[in-house]
């Protein structure tokens, strides 16, 4: 029971969703055994069995439970929120006073990493679908102690910024919009949803660098490439570079201020990023973004990365849950979401997936765009962005596919590991995947919820015409 296919099957559970699967469908009834000729032979032909590699059916919320329950078992076991003793390893338990060795017990993933905002983003949407609270129970817990923490260490990292050691040193002090923005936009999310934790200090410091202190363009647009602080310029990897990446790194977490703080400038500075953002990677005939920009080149690396355009289609959903309707740039965003959603249509592969590079199927199926995709598409079906029709079996297929990536222990395959900015296809078409790659959980936790809350009131189901949506239920 040692190889992939045996790992993937679910303990003393069989089940449909996680098998090829066999499928009879019928376009008119097969013609009496008396009836020969042209017509009884195009009869038979429609009842030959079809196979998919991706089961091809909606799954039910129990399958789809049992698939994120797996997920949760590993995260839950494998990211401990506890302090330890770097030097002994002993437990530290009196978290109210700082200790310089003092460090968060080592798990296989870190509780202050922006995959890990995202996974947060995931457990509360995952508890919401399902009614657990074993996932919302998860957030709270270490979003707990990374308040308290905060609490203890900022003091002294303010006092001697460039000595100080503290266990979550790189929230503490960010330097990217990676250390700060998706833990702010999870923090701002629980609160707003009522969550007890004390937050007022984590949404200030997140919050502050992501409006205040992240480099700008000259028109405003969160950018990397600026001032190092020593006369020189970070190169990211050019000067005055945009990353698609920053459209979820940072613009959900400014439109969530807006609601968090009720001030309408930080609705206004988020539909102005989407937009400049747009106008510089968008590929309106493509429907596809590229996934770096950088000001001043004639020619840009006109390269579509799977994941970054689900930052991209992520961050627009996100954006619009809490940007006012009544907001003149509410309909602009819908539209970049509408035609983004369109785009992405036209590349899901056949078992589900979509490519790494997403227009050269020459690259392998990556795990965690689909799963992105997934939680993206049905989310605006869920919302009534986009019609059920056309993009509701698109959603439970790529649901589909990414279940069938959850090994029986909760970890996931194919995910990509971190990604920089490149200006040829070589580099994205040979990074690595890796189960230990944390960009795949948090989306496979959203990508499974909002399917559930898709299937609890949309009936999808077999015909002639395939995987159709057959009305509300």
């Amino acid at each position: 029971m040692n190889s992939p296919k045996a790992r993937r099957l679910l303990p003393g559970l069989v089940f449909a969703s996680l098998l090829p699967v066999a499928l009879s469908v019928s376009a008119q009834e097969a013609p009496p055994p008396q009836e020969k000729g042209p017509a009884a032979a195009d009869a038979m032909l429609h009842t030959l069995e079809v196979r998919y590699a991706t089961p091809y059916k909606a799954m039910t919320q129990a399958e789809v439970k049992a698939v994120l329950d797996r997920v949760f078992a590993y995260l839950d076991s494998t990211t401990p929120a506890a302090l330890i003793s770097k030097s002994t390893g002993a437990p530290i338990t009196d978290l109210s006073k700082p200790d310089p060795d003092a460090v968060l017990k080592p798990g296989d993933f870190r509780l202050t990493s922006y995959e890990w905002g995202v996974t947060y983003l995931g457990m509360l949407a995952a508890g919401a679908a399902t009614g657990d609270a074993r996932y919302t129970d998860y957030v709270q817990q270490r979003h707990q102690l990374l308040s308290q923490l905060t609490r203890t260490y900022l003091p002294v990292v303010q006092a001697d910024v460039q000595h100080a050691t503290a266990p979550i040193k790189s929230f503490l002090n960010p330097h990217a919009l990676d250390d700060a923005g998706a833990l702010c936009h999870s923090f701002m999310k629980a609160k707003l949803g009522g969550m007890t934790v004390d937050y007022s200090q984590m949404v200030k410091i997140c919050g502050d660098f992501v409006t205040k202190q992240e480099y700008r363009l000259k028109d405003g647009t969160l950018a990397r490439g600026g001032p190092d602080g020593k006369g020189g310029v970070k190169m990211r990897p050019l000067q005055d570079t945009l990353w698609l990446d920053d459209m979820f790194m940072g613009v959900p977490t400014i439109a969530y201020l807006g609601k968090y703080t009720g001030e309408r400038k930080y609705y206004d500075d988020a539909v102005k990023q989407v937009l400049q953002f747009s106008k510089r990677m968008f590929n309106p005939t493509l429907g596809l973004y590229m996934h770096g920009y950088v000001e001043g080149l004639r020619d840009h690396p006109e390269l579509r990365w799977a994941r970054a355009n689900g930052w991209a289609v992520m961050s627009m959903v996100e954006i619009l849950e809490v940007l006012p309707k009544e907001h003149k740039g509410y309909n602009a965003v819908l539209a970049q979401l509408r035609a983004h959603i369109k785009g992405l249509a036209g590349y899901q592969g056949k078992d589900g997936f979509w490519h790494q590079l997403i227009d050269r199927n020459d690259t392998y199926q990556e795990t965690s765009a689909t799963a992105i995709y997934a939680y993206a598409i049905a989310r605006a079906v869920n919302r009534g962005y986009v019609d059920a029709q056309m993009y509701g079996p698109m959603a439970n297929l790529a649901w589909n596919a990414v279940a069938g990536k959850v090994l029986a222990n909760g970890q996931i395959e194919g995910i990509c590991v971190g990604t920089g900015m490149a200006f040829d296809p070589a580099f994205y078409a040979y990074r690595p995947t890796n189960v230990k790659a944390a960009h795949g959980y948090g989306p496979a936790l959203l990508a499974g919820a909002e399917i559930i809350e898709m299937n609890k009131k949309l009936k999808f189901g077999l015909n002639d015409s395939g995987l159709m949506f057959q009305g509300r239920k």
